[in-house]
């Protein structure tokens, strides 16, 4: 039995993309410390990813970028990049679990396939597991990157996330290219709604990059 799991990385960021990976596991090289990515350490995350690419018998990562995001929603985007991700998988799964309750359209390509979702299984199913650490480690590189790209936002720090420093730089500099449009506070400084600086009163600044996606 070949299971896959399906994990994501980068829903909530202001910038960026959303990345998706799929995993298929070697039960014959288990790998030790597999938790949420969330859970881990950078370091930890970084040494794991390169075990799971390195034992695991599939490894796949896919991307839904800013523009995908604005047009289809987050949600839609980040559907699109699972599928993605588990068409790219170099052998095909007889099981799919993924993180959340929600799940791609799979009948298409998948159809005999077992898929099953699995709330908080980012830290409790191992494929899953690992799939969260590979998108993570692989979202936050590609952040770094960008960062290089489009200087002076601190994207190298904060991954796109909604921190006070990249508020800021956002007052002062404007959205770059790779800032989700559809996404408050960006949404309602262009439009008019809000003047640059005020937050929406629903809006959570997010104080630390260390516990979320």
């Amino acid at each position: 039995m070949l299971v896959a799991g399906v994990d994501e990385a980068g829903r909530g960021p202001l910038a960026g993309p959303v990345v998706a990976a799929a995993v298929v596991l070697d039960p014959q090289r288990p790998i030790r410390g597999l938790r949420d990515s969330k859970q881990l350490a950078p370091e930890r995350r970084t040494v794991l990813a390169a075990r799971i690419r390195e034992r695991a018998l599939g490894v796949a990562v896919a991307v839904a970028d800013h523009a995908e995001i604005d047009l289809f929603n987050i949600l839609q985007a980040t559907l699109l990049a699972m599928k993605w991700a588990l068409l790219d998988l170099p052998l095909r799964p007889s099981h799919i679990m993924i993180d959340g309750n929600c799940k791609p359209q799979l009948n298409d390509c998948f159809g005999d396939c077992i898929v099953k979702t699995i709330i908080g299984g980012d830290a409790s199913v191992a494929c899953i597991s690992a799939a969260s650490i590979v998108a993570k480690t692989y979202r936050d590189a590609l952040m770094r990157s960008l960062d290089d790209s489009y200087p002076g936002y601190g994207l190298g720090q904060h991954f796109g996330y909604a921190t006070r420093l990249h508020l800021s730089a956002l007052v002062r500099l404007g959205p770059s290219p790779i800032h989700r449009r559809s996404f408050n506070p960006v949404r309602s400084w262009l439009s008019g709604a809000l003047p640059p600086g005020r937050l929406p009163a629903d809006m959570e600044v997010c104080e630390s990059v260390a516990a979320v996606d």
